[in-house]
């Protein structure tokens, strides 16, 4: 009779729940490709430009957040969608609170000043930086989801944190660590810290995130989330323009294109690009904190590095060692730990909902179907 009952409850729960969790899933699924995109396509368009001649950074800064604006397409789809669907006279263009807009904001701006720090230790560490970023932007994400968001850490997620941070950890130690040609004692160090401080900082800002999510006396919707980081890229844009007009980032752009090693069209081209995908970027984490958490948008960030190192041999001739090839492995098992830990814990929190539904019913209770 237990069986027959538990058998049935699992049956309406799944017709139930299944197009939410399928939905949710879809938009998870969606927005890790993003962050791939972003991550990789990123961090190759940000070397190419100084490889090829670029040296403004407050200008390179501001192209993280700068495609801002491509958020109103998606926006605008989600608006009509509202119109077709709402009882009211008119629905409202946008969703998000004024509580809600501040705390974007305030979030922008600390985001602007992440990107120059990241943005400045690209152009004077060497490649190793990129791993040494993720490895400890991980371990900040993982401190800072436990102890603002009380992110709760199975053996599996554990797993996925050391073994994505000791991934990220051997191409630091096994690519060559030297200081540049030309670059002074001093300005590495500089570059060192500030590249820290940029890891540091990004590791609390995706709890933070989570956080002003889960505080927000509102419906959390995938709308939401694009406003979202629609007003955080704007403000962290903002700040950075500031820095450009300071530094007269404006009147040396036309300079730097015609002197570009690739064509001034070209500079154009990987300016825009780099934009974009920037944004893709930062929409997927958004989305991935909304639809995952703090936690799992930092794993699938840290798991980036070694696709971004891979796509680096392709499209610049980088040599692939040992020690790239250690970290490719240690970062794919590390993704896959994570995801069956959250598949079997999910599996196994259904079965305990079922079984507590189950005891809870009378003797005689039936069960509609």
């Amino acid at each position: 009779m237990v069986e027959s009952l538990f058998y049935k409850l699992k049956l309406k729960m799944e017709v139930s729940e299944g197009k939410g969790n399928m939905r949710g899933r879809l938009f998870l699924l969606l927005s890790a490709i993003m962050m791939c995109i972003g991550g990789c396509g990123g961090a190759l368009l940000l070397r190419l430009y100084f490889i090829r001649g670029g040296n403004r950074l407050w200008f390179s800064t501001c192209l993280s957040t700068a495609g801002w604006p491509i958020n109103f397409i998606p926006l605008a789809a989600a608006y009509y969608t509202r119109r077709r669907h709402t009882t009211t006279t008119a629905a409202s263009i946008f969703t998000i609170t004024r509580n809600t807009f501040l705390a974007a904001a305030a979030l922008g701006v600390l985001l602007g000043i992440i990107n120059y720090l990241y943005t400045y230790g690209v152009s004077k560490l060497p490649v190793s930086t990129s791993a040494l970023i993720a490895a400890s932007q991980l371990a900040f994400t993982a401190g800072g989801a436990f102890l603002l968001v009380k992110q709760r850490f199975t053996a599996f997620s554990v797993n996925a944190v050391v073994l994505l941070t000791f991934g990220a950890g051997v191409l630091a130690v096994g690519s060559n660590g030297d200081r540049p040609a030309g670059e002074s004692k001093k300005e590495y160090v500089a570059a060192f810290l500030m590249t820290l401080a940029s890891a540091a900082l990004y590791g609390a800002l995706l709890p933070c995130i989570e956080l002003t999510y889960i505080k927000g006396r509102q419906s959390l919707t995938y709308t939401l989330v694009l406003e979202f980081q629609m007003v955080m890229s704007l403000f962290a844009t903002a700040f950075c323009t500031v820095g450009m007009l300071v530094n007269k980032d404006f009147q040396a752009i036309s300079r730097e294109a015609r002197g570009f090693e690739i064509g001034e069209a070209n500079y154009y081209v990987v300016v825009v690009v780099t934009a974009l995908i920037w944004q893709i970027l930062f929409i997927g984490a958004a989305g991935s904190i909304c639809y995952g958490s703090s936690l799992l948008s930092g794993i699938i960030l840290a798991a980036t590095i070694s696709l971004t190192e891979v796509f680096a041999v392709v499209f610049y001739g980088e040599k692939f060692g040992s020690e790239k090839g250690i970290s490719l492995t240690l970062s794919l098992w590390g993704i896959v730990s994570y995801f069956y830990g959250e598949m079997k814990n999910g599996d196994n929190n259904k079965k305990e909902e079922l079984q507590i539904q189950v005891t809870n019913m009378e003797p005689n209770e039936t069960l509609p179907m």
